[in-house]
């Protein structure tokens, strides 16, 4: 059974990223299915550290955008929002080029909190990084953002 509330449309989804850090990383939605949510970002120069490797930052921005993009998929934006409480990243593998695949899941939905789990793999399909994103579900201030809206 679908854990989602809003459609899942993911040119909306990866409208959203319009004139933030995710369209400046090239972070994109490319899957979604009933409990999980999918993206990629490139390992170039964007989001390399010094010594040609995926800057650990960068994986993080990878792990939130998806965690709390999910998070504000479960909600009736109309009454609640929600926002990061807690992230963690373990570093595991490093990557020097092409594409990394993002994967969030949720492990816990309540009421008040949410917790996601977040794969980031390489192309071959290696992990590069393990993250776990608490959320805050608060009230929605005034309703959604015409960009939120369905």
């Amino acid at each position: 059974m679908a854990i989602w509330k809003q459609p899942i449309d993911l040119a909306r989804i990866n409208g959203w990223s319009r004139g933030t850090m995710m369209e400046t990383l090239d972070i994109r939605f490319t899957e979604a299915g009933d409990d999980w949510i999918r993206g990629t970002m490139p390992v170039d120069h964007r989001t390399q550290q010094p010594f040609g490797l995926l800057h650990g930052g960068a994986s993080v921005v990878l792990a939130e955008t998806l965690g709390s993009t999910a998070a504000l998929l479960t909600l009736d934006v109309e009454k609640e929002i929600a926002v990061g409480l807690d992230i963690n990243a373990n570093h595991i593998r490093g990557a020097r080029s092409g594409i990394v695949t993002g994967t969030a899941r949720a492990i816990h939905l309540g009421r008040t909190t949410q917790v996601w789990e977040i794969r980031i793999e390489e192309e071959a399909g290696k992990l590069v990084c393990l993250s776990r994103l608490t959320m805050a579900v608060i009230p929605s201030p005034g309703g959604a953002p015409g960009n939120l809206r369905s």
